[in-house]
């Protein structure tokens, strides 16, 4: 990986500064690498990985290989940092009640960004994480409007999110080119398994088809609540399989249990630094 990137990742992420691993260019190589397990899984039926940890889950599927890849990942987040420091912009996680209609408050928002004088304002939902769950990503002032507003939209609980920008929205379209001509010059292979798409919420079909999506998702809405249901549909009596959610944190599990709570009863969370410790031991 130091190679690839060209500066020490690891000691970026064990030693910091916090506030460095935080830019978009550090943390977006950093997600996939701390997913990429020694481990194997037998029998493993299927794959997915949420916005940048789709590479990792591509990777482990034998798509993509690990340095181009990350190479892959190098010039996304780059690119992505780029265009968020074009436009101040962020992603507000939501908690709504059933009531909520993200749609209007998302379009009342951008009206007030017009009253402020910013033209082709953006504010829209960029990820569906489980049932009355999204973050809404765009013009910071849209989701400050949404923030102050809360209670009128029947948000239960709203929360700035740590990134530099409004990602899977229009406002990254600066980073679809660079990362498209990357996706161009690697090799990309079917995967062995099935991996889920975070732009449809469906299989991967082919190579072409892995191109075309990865480029589309950097300004497309994560539609993981979709994906989840789309692992996971099963007729019923059939057992559900054991889900293993491998790198950073158990949050992908949290929204699992949200989505699917008897599919969740079969989840485990694996640490690739915890396990790389439990070898040397």
């Amino acid at each position: 990986a130091e190679k690839v990137l060209g500066y020490d990742l690891l000691s970026l992420c064990l030693e910091g500064p916090r506030d460095a691993l935080d830019r978009t260019q550090h943390c977006q190589p950093a997600a996939p690498l701390g997913s990429v397990s020694p481990q194997v899984v037998e029998r493993c039926v299927a794959a997915a990985g949420y916005s940048v940890g789709e590479f990792a889950a591509l990777v482990f599927a034998g798509a993509l290989g690990f340095a181009e890849a990350l190479y892959a990942v190098k010039v996304r987040a780059e690119a992505m940092q780029k265009a968020s420091e074009a436009v101040p912009s962020g992603m507000l996680s939501v908690v709504g009640r059933r009531e909520a209609n993200y749609k209007f408050a998302c379009l009342e928002a951008r009206k007030h960004c017009e009253s402020l004088g910013i033209e082709n304002p953006v504010c829209t939902v960029s990820n569906y994480l489980f049932p009355d769950s999204r973050v809404i990503a765009g013009h910071l002032q849209a989701l400050e409007f949404l923030q102050e507003n809360a209670r009128k939209y029947y948000f239960k609980r709203t929360k700035m999110l740590p990134v530099s920008g409004a990602f899977h929205t229009r406002l990254m379209e600066p980073a679809v080119e660079p990362l498209a001509e990357v996706l161009k010059s690697i090799e990309i292979q079917k995967p062995l398994l099935c991996v889920y798409s975070n732009v449809d919420g469906k299989k991967y079909m082919h190579s072409k088809h892995i191109q075309k999506l990865l480029a589309k998702q950097v300004v497309s809405p994560v539609l993981w609540e979709q994906t989840m249901h789309s692992v996971y549909e099963r007729k019923q009596g059939t057992e559900f399989p054991y889900t293993y959610e491998v790198g950073p944190g158990n949050q992908l599990g949290a929204i699992l249990k949200q989505c699917n709570l008897k599919a969740w009863k079969q989840y485990k969370h694996v640490d690739a630094l915890e396990d790389e410790e439990a070898a040397d031991t």
